[in-house]
């Protein structure tokens, strides 16, 4: 088994590609080791020191950490990816659908539903795809009074460049397409 990685625009996380799909469906976000009690693989990932999340994409993982170099956490983490993998183990354990898509409620206003709906084929379209080559995703959360809030998952969150995503990118996007949005916010 060869398992690439690739560099984020985020400097404190590495997206890693097994060459195999990772979560068929959907993503999963583990940002202390309590949550990755749903996961073998994040449990594993989470005993090496300087680990402080990992995200799964459909064909990829990202790792982030604090502190530690990436030439001495890199070969860890690369050695647990490829052993969960050649074992056969499940990726997620059996009580985590509820646990993982720890989504919270969407919130907009009655009546706003079509402009809901056009965000969030803009960010499924357009937005989504592009972010998850960096290794990471961003949800829809909210929209109230011309601010769409989303939520940056993976090597998006606390990335230095996610600022300039949102404001430069996403925002843009979505105001050419959607009057009514005047801003964009992380949650």
């Amino acid at each position: 088994m060869f398992i690439q990685t690739e560099s984020t625009p985020n400097p404190a996380t590495l997206k890693f590609l097994p060459g195999k799909v990772v979560l068929e469906t959907g993503t999963a976000e583990f940002l202390n080791a309590a949550q990755a009690q749903a996961s073998p693989l994040a449990s594993v990932l989470f005993e090496i020191p300087g680990v402080t999340g990992v995200y799964y994409g459909f064909d990829f993982i990202t790792v982030s950490k604090d502190g530690a170099e990436w030439q001495h956490l890199k070969p860890a983490i690369l050695g647990s990816i490829m052993e969960h993998f050649m074992s056969g183990r499940p990726l997620m354990g059996t009580a985590v659908a509820a646990e993982i898509s720890d989504e919270e409620e969407e919130f907009f206003e009655p009546g706003d539903e079509t402009i809901v709906a056009t965000i969030k084929e803009l960010l499924e379209t357009r937005v989504r795809p592009a972010v998850a080559q960096d290794g990471g995703d961003i949800t829809f959360r909210g929209f109230r009074d011309g601010t769409v809030f989303l939520n940056m998952k993976g090597a998006c969150s606390g990335c230095p460049s996610s600022t300039a995503t949102l404001k430069h990118g996403v925002q843009n996007l979505l105001r050419h397409f959607v009057p009514e949005v005047q801003e964009v916010e992380a949650v």
